[in-house]
């Protein structure tokens, strides 16, 4: 039986037939073909169009794996020359040649790792599952070889007498570095086994997350009819009902799953027993009795995780992890979450009796607070404490609005950038835009591609990605992306975003200035290419700008009218920032706390599969999170976070949210949104990328050590009059 799909791939429809084939065509056909497919390869070349953009408009499927091999190829003969060099080693032979080395690798797997981020689908994730193990072994060639390695050593024992300037002799240090945590030092047959494990990791990774955005979309909740969605925005309720008939559910309504244990919907749905569907088909996501289940996933990654951390010389996964960022220790990182924990949870059992005391008043048959309740009504205690209803202000948020009027005109002000869209230029996606940036001379910067609402065949979450670097050593152009996961409004409908959207609009936006501004001599250092406890500190101050008063009324307009945000709505919103901070900050420290736990662990001390569940309980009831109403940001099968970059470092939201807070205050203490304020963020922190120690960073630019304390005042966790 035939039968085909027309399936988006990377700006091209392509028509994919799965079918009972009569006949298989010839072997020359196939070669002729696959030669042909070779020739038009478009990773052969950089691009000829503007900032070397991906030519989205020609890539296929099928060029992924040819380019990927080539560049694997071509970037070994490049390391077994740098290797084999009958020279003496030296920072130009050495340093700067494995700088300049891999390029055309690194060029497809930008665009192919956004690929599967962003558009997936059955054929890119079965290159993917191909690929990732081989990439493992190809990174292990570079990083285990002897040769390489003795090279380098050679050039760090003499960094300090080769005359070098200082960025030059710190990438001597973190290629040392480098090296040895990726075990450079171990014996050969500890190589083979790291080989093994490094392998192992990263096929296991790619199931992770292809399970995972499976399982989101299975896990779906189906509604029979429009009143038992009482509550939900028109928006929301659109996105609910398109689409229905092609998921064989015609006449009812889909609610798909965001990647936070708690899902927006909530705050809505009138209906309670709805509301409970949602809440407990999100927290069963990647534990249920289906081959989607992660549970074993984690087990197996925990284990060989702590099994290289031994290797290493490490006690654990979080040790290892943990000594070569700004925070350096296990103890230290424990403490600050042990801590926090007992304020923030006290604040949310604060809360929950306010929420419970409502509940009893208005219900006419009481009942105990649920996870599920919390934020339909957490929002009516908002409402009443500061007389606004958080519905109230989405009509003055409109999407295209808080980009241009907001987050660009804050980066205008503050760094002299200007925006320009270009909707000629090929996209990956139709809804994605494409803006170029010039600085404040006029010269072209780079470009921003735009990648805003949620589909099928995108990951949850909100994140910044690069397609093309710029360094002083290589050159080159910069094409960064940001990318959110808003409901998409049925046609012709604005996109009105909540006012966590907003924020998360301007934190992406931060993480893209640090891309997009970087200045560094050397590729290793560029944009964000800095430890990850320090990553989250220019997105995070960039947050700022969204409730500074100025920007503010620039952007939030009400869709219709045009008329400005009400200053008395406006400063109810300014007002209620700290509320349920108690929530936020006890759902975060969970997940945190959760991250630490599992990655604390030796081999023998792992849970396996089906004590997973059981082993977080645990953790959660050990640590002060005993409190039901508020369950973890994320559990374990769907905490995406610690599968990828964010292993043992899931703290660092917090972590950086200290220098956050703090630089909030420079800025303040220096005049808030002045040119030569943005102009000295740029210059000390958001151009420097990696380039320096991330604490002499923060000093460059604040002059001082960061204050604890701003932190816990903006989330209620200390006396505002200390």
């Amino acid at each position: 039986m035939k039968y085909s799909m027309v399936i988006p791939v990377l700006g091209v429809t392509m028509l994919l037939t799965n079918c009972s084939r009569e006949s298989e065509p010839p072997a020359e056909e196939e070669q002729a073909a696959a030669v042909e497919v070779a020739a038009a390869n478009p990773f052969v070349r950089v691009s000829d169009l503007p900032y070397s953009l991906p030519p989205f408009d020609q890539i296929l499927n099928a060029h992924f794996e040819p380019a990927i091999a080539r560049g694997m190829e071509l970037q070994s003969a490049e390391i077994a020359e740098i290797a084999a060099n009958p020279e003496p080693a030296n920072f130009e032979n050495t340093l700067l040649a494995l700088e300049q080395s891999g390029q055309d690798l690194k060029r497809v797997l930008r665009v192919f790792n956004n690929a599967t981020g962003t558009i997936t689908n059955s054929e890119l994730q079965a290159i993917e599952r191909e690929v990732t193990p081989r990439l493992s072994r190809h990174g292990d060639s570079i990083s285990l070889n002897p040769d390489l390695f003795a090279r380098i050593s050679q050039i760090y024992e003499q960094r300090e007498s080769l005359g070098l300037d200082p960025e030059s002799v710190y990438l001597i240090e973190r290629y040392h570095t480098d090296f040895v945590r990726a075990g450079a030092l171990l014996s050969e047959h500890e190589q083979d086994r790291l080989r093994e494990i490094n392998a192992e990791l990263a096929r296991l990774n790619t199931l992770f997350r292809q399970n995972l955005l499976a399982e989101v979309n299975d896990s779906a909740v189906v509604v029979g009819t429009r009143e038992e969605l009482d509550g939900l925005p028109e928006t929301e309720l659109q996105a609910a009902a398109h689409d229905t008939t092609a998921l064989g559910y015609a006449g009812q309504y889909v609610l798909t799953l965001r990647n936070t244990s708690i899902q927006p919907v909530l705050t809505w749905l009138t209906n309670r027993e709805v509301r409970e569907r949602v809440h407990r088909a999100s927290l069963a996501r990647g534990s249920r009795a289906n081959e989607l289940n992660n549970t074993g996933v984690v087990a197996d990654t925990l284990k060989l995780r702590a099994e290289r951390a031994r290797m290493l010389g490490y006690e654990n996964h979080a040790d290892y992890v943990l000594a070569d960022q700004t925070a350096k220790t296990v103890g230290a990182v424990n403490q600050m979450l042990a801590d926090i924990t007992p304020v923030a949870v006290a604040n949310a059992r604060e809360e929950g009796r306010d929420i419970t005391g409502l509940i009893g008043q208005i219900e006419p048959s009481p009942f105990e607070l649920q996870a599920w309740d919390w934020p339909y009504y957490a929002e009516m205690v908002r409402r009443e404490r500061y007389d606004f209803d958080a519905s109230e202000v989405r009509p003055y948020f409109e999407l295209n609005s808080v980009l241009v009027n907001g987050v660009f005109y804050a980066a205008s002000e503050l760094y002299g950038l200007s925006f320009i869209l270009r909707d000629d230029l090929p996209v990956y996606y139709p809804d994605v835009q494409v803006w170029e940036v010039f600085d404040a001379d006029g010269s072209p910067r780079g470009l921003v591609l735009a990648d805003f609402y949620a589909r099928p065949s995108k990951r949850g979450g909100a994140w910044m990605s690069s397609y093309e670097t710029a360094s002083g050593l290589l050159g080159g152009d910069r094409v960064i992306a940001m990318h959110q996961n808003i409901t998409k409004p049925s046609a012709g409908a604005p996109t009105l975003l909540t006012f966590a959207e907003v924020t998360t609009m301007f934190h992406e936006f931060g993480h893209v200035l640090h891309g997009l501004l970087s200045e560094v001599e050397y590729p290793r250092f560029v944009g964000t290419n800095v430890p990850r406890d320090f990553v989250e500190f220019p997105s995070q101050v960039n947050e700022m700008w969204a409730v500074w008063p100025e920007v503010l009324q620039n952007y939030a307009r009400h869709h219709q009218t045009g008329e400005p945000i009400p200053q008395q709505l406006l400063d109810k919103v300014i007002e209620a920032e700290q509320f349920n901070q108690g929530f936020e900050t006890t759902e975060y420290l969970a997940a945190s706390t959760l991250d630490q736990a599992l990655h604390q662990l030796t081999e023998d001390a792992v849970p396996t599969a089906e004590n997973m569940m059981a082993f977080e309980a645990q953790v959660l009831e050990a640590n002060g999170f005993n409190y039901p109403p508020v369950p973890p940001r994320y559990r374990t099968p769907y905490f995406s976070h610690i599968m990828g970059g964010y292993s043992a470092g899931y703290y660092s939201y917090i972590w950086s949210e200290v220098l956050d807070a703090d630089g909030v205050e420079w800025f303040k203490e220096n005049g808030g949104m002045l040119r030569e304020n943005g102009d000295h963020f740029r210059d000390t922190v958001l151009s420097r990328g990696g380039s320096k120690e991330p604490m002499q960073l923060y000093q460059d630019f604040a002059g001082r050590e960061p204050d604890i304390s701003h932190m816990l005042r903006r989330r209620g966790l200390l006396n505002p009059e200390l």
